[in-house]
């Protein structure tokens, strides 16, 4: 088995690109060893002791160093541990499955309550949404969460590599906002939530 590696917008985080179906029902985001108690393999990545952010894509797991953490130390155990968890087979999370396992919906963590009268502008930006921006925030190893939409103003949530990487700000503000605007004349600004 031979695993890929890819640079990502964010210095601090790395792409790894198995080959096979990583995590097929959608995204899987832990921000803390905390979190990836329900996963062997997030946990295994957290407990070398360099990694803060561990998050899996459709076909893709991409890891957050320390600060100051020297990838080309901390790579090939990267890549050591995602061999033996492949290899092996073994289970994404406990228990065997994402059985048990409750990923958040996509509506859950809102802003607020979207207003019934926008619905049809709020069912265009999830569209594009979709259609046209996770699949290249995906390219870069993240994710992006619709948070809500009012008085104009559409609320997303990065995830992955696109959390905390330097150039999101501006992906947000000027690829995504601006995209938005072109198609749905109601949007007048994004903002992280």
């Amino acid at each position: 088995m031979f695993i890929e590696t890819e640079l990502t917008p964010n210095p601090a985080t790395l792409k790894f690109l198995p080959g096979q179906a990583v995590y097929p029902a959608g995204t899987r985001d832990f921000a803390s060893p905390e979190d990836a108690e329900a996963s062997p393999l997030a946990q295994g990545l957290f407990d070398t002791g360099e990694v803060t952010g561990v998050f899996f894509g459709r076909d893709f797991v991409s890891v957050t160093a320390a600060p100051g953490v020297d990838w080309s130390l901390l790579k090939p155990q990267v890549v050591a541990i995602l061999l033996d968890h492949f290899v092996s087979q073994a289970p994404l999370f406990t228990g065997g499955g994402a059985d048990g396992f409750s990923v958040p919906d996509a509506d859950d963590d809102l802003v607020g309550e979207d207003d019934p009268a926008d619905a049809d502008i709020v069912a265009q930006i999830k569209d594009l949404i979709e259609t046209r921006v996770r699949p290249a925030v995906a390219n870069d190893g993240g994710d992006i969460r619709y948070r809500g939409f009012r008085d104009g103003v559409v609320y997303l949530a990065m995830q992955g590599a696109c959390s905390g990487c330097p150039s999101s700000t501006a992906t947000l503000k000027q690829g995504i906002e601006g995209l938005l605007r072109h198609y749905v004349p109601e949007v007048s600004e994004v903002r992280a939530a």
